[in-house]
């Protein structure tokens, strides 16, 4: 599916493409280029940009980071997250670590369905600490999926972001999916492939990169699946189960 995503004869790209407009009823007239011609590529139109002003960031104090559909939201007791009904994970699962168990007190897991715009943006202010890259499986993420897979998200393939940000520390999980072999950030380009069998740690204290609310900071190239961990002082958020969501509206 990597490979097809990026072919670009255009009888092969634009059918497959329209194809997809029609089948997941993509709005077009949102995004920059609203002719598939135009595109290089299936990746290039998946992870398509969007006009100006579609998507305004609210001046509440932290928003969503994507278009998508929340799944769950809560908190966290006893470092466990809701999966599904009857279904949990750890947060040390998650995170592949047991040192950040206490810093989180509040979650939210948002689905990207194929039509979403699967683009990642900064849910509010913060100063890039670290980045972990964890394999793993690559599972459906749909909601079947979610409600019959023992911990899911802590199995597939992972790439966890940790911030700095007025509150405290916060993280962010893409989580890798069926179809999604590769994932990117702006400061580190293309994630996978290649692919690591183990865990690979990225540290950068000395880089001072910050990124503010609304601002791009990664892709998904196909769609899965962001979990956002936050610390006991954010803002309660609300909003209800099976929320559609568009990037920068309030999840507070």
């Amino acid at each position: 599916m990597f490979r097809f995503a990026r072919i670009q004869t255009p009888w092969i790209k634009n059918s497959f493409t329209s194809w997809f407009v029609s089948k997941y009823k993509v709005n077009l007239n949102e995004a920059l280029l609203e002719d598939i011609d135009e595109y290089k590529h299936f990746n290039d139109f998946f992870t398509r940009a969007l006009k100006d002003g579609s998507r305004p960031i609210s001046e509440s104090k932290v928003v969503s980071p994507v278009d998508g559909v929340v799944s769950q939201y809560g908190n966290i007791k006893e470092s466990l997250i809701v999966q599904a009904k009857g279904k949990k994970y750890s947060v040390e699962a998650l995170l592949a670590e047991n040192s950040k168990n206490d810093l989180y007190t509040s979650f939210v897991t948002i689905y990207l369905s194929p039509k979403d715009y699967h683009r990642i943006h900064m849910p509010l202010d913060g100063s890039l600490k670290s980045m972990k890259y964890i394999p793993g499986n690559l599972f459906s993420v749909n909601q079947r999926t979610v409600d019959d897979i023992d911990q899911v998200f802590a199995r597939n393939e992972r790439l966890v972001c940790y911030f700095d940000s007025d509150y405290g520390e916060i993280a962010l999980v893409m989580v890798g999916a069926i179809f999604v072999g590769s994932m990117e950030t702006m400061w580190e380009g293309q994630i996978t492939p290649p692919y690591n069998k183990s865990v690979k740690t990225f540290e950068y204290d000395s880089r001072q990169i910050k990124l503010s609310k609304g601002e791009e900071l990664g892709r998904f190239n196909m769609g899965s699946t962001v979990i956002l961990l936050l610390p006991h002082n954010v803002p309660r958020m609300n909003f209800e189960f099976n929320k559609t969501l568009k990037m920068g509206q309030s999840l507070t």
